[in-house]
């Protein structure tokens, strides 16, 4: 009972405080992701420092998380244009850490290529993707925050439809050596009310039609589900129940955010091909 409270008393603020910061404007928008980006960036990079001895500056993965992350901002929502000149820093951060492992005569240095590399794509990149993402539906960069913030509705009404469905009739287990707790009733189950929350969604948005964003919302929490379990995949093999503690009665921004790294791709990937980015 303490657990849940905790996790009620942390998970409701910071829940209202993110709400509040994707629909007041794009710059509260961009503070709060840079902020979640380098935040996540470090935390992965602590494990994979404990877990395989690597010895890569997390310093410049968080700098070049965040840089990624306000470049792409910066194209999406300030005019500036995306150009080689705008990356640069940012290919020559990666060039540097590359180079910089040559000077190294601790640890692996392929182990430190790889996992710098999974920092930058797995914890920054999907983050980095929602300045795109909050462009759908305008011509001219305007912020949009309905297709971020849909995103999340359906990450969260998947997970709790899951959740609820899973301990009520949830018998077949989905991946048992992943997550032992995951059945495809409640998989399904949180589908369904995904799709009920898209069908809501669609009459008030007049971004897609009824039936698109039902669409979106099957996508986002089939493809939030893998992310799920890719993460728990991660956790299994580094022997973690968390991925940290910086959220009281939650763990870390990785165990937060792992549906949000597949799922986001996904949305854009479903909004290019229906003509909507």
């Amino acid at each position: 009972m303490n657990k849940l409270l905790v996790r009620f008393m942390t998970g409701v603020p910071l829940g209202l405080l993110a709400l509040w910061a994707m629909i007041y404007s794009h710059i509260s928008f961009a503070v709060m992701f840079a902020i979640i980006t380098m935040l996540t960036v470090n935390e992965l990079c602590n494990l994979v420092h404990e877990y395989k001895k690597t010895n890569f500056s997390t310093l410049l993965a968080v700098l070049g998380g965040g840089y990624l992350f306000l470049a792409l901002y910066a194209t999406s929502h300030l005019g500036v244009e995306s150009c080689v000149a705008l990356y640069a820093p940012y290919i020559l951060l990666l060039v540097y850490t590359f180079i910089r492992q040559l000077y190294r005569t601790e640890g692996s240095s392929l182990d430190n290529y790889a996992y710098f590399v999974l920092t930058q794509v797995y914890a920054a990149l999907p983050f980095a993707l929602l300045n795109i993402l909050s462009t759908a539906g305008e011509v001219d960069g305007t912020y949009n925050f309905v297709p971020v913030l849909s995103v999340f509705i359906f990450i969260w009404s998947n997970d709790t439809g899951a959740f609820f469905v899973g301990c009520s009739i949830g018998r077949h287990k989905m991946w048992e050596r992943v997550s032992p707790k995951k059945t495809w009733e409640g998989t399904i189950g949180g589908i369904l009310i995904a799709m009920l929350a898209g069908y809501i969604i669609s009459l008030y948005s007049p971004l897609l039609n009824a039936w698109q964003w039902m669409g979106m919302a099957v996508v986002i929490a089939a493809t939030g589900t893998y992310g799920d379990l890719i993460e728990s995949c991660m956790k299994r093999e580094m022997g973690i129940k968390d991925s940290g503690t910086i959220i009281p009665g939650h763990g870390g921004l990785l165990d937060r955010f792992d549906s949000t790294i597949v799922a986001v791709p996904s949305a854009l990937i479903y909004l290019s091909l229906i003509g909507v980015l």
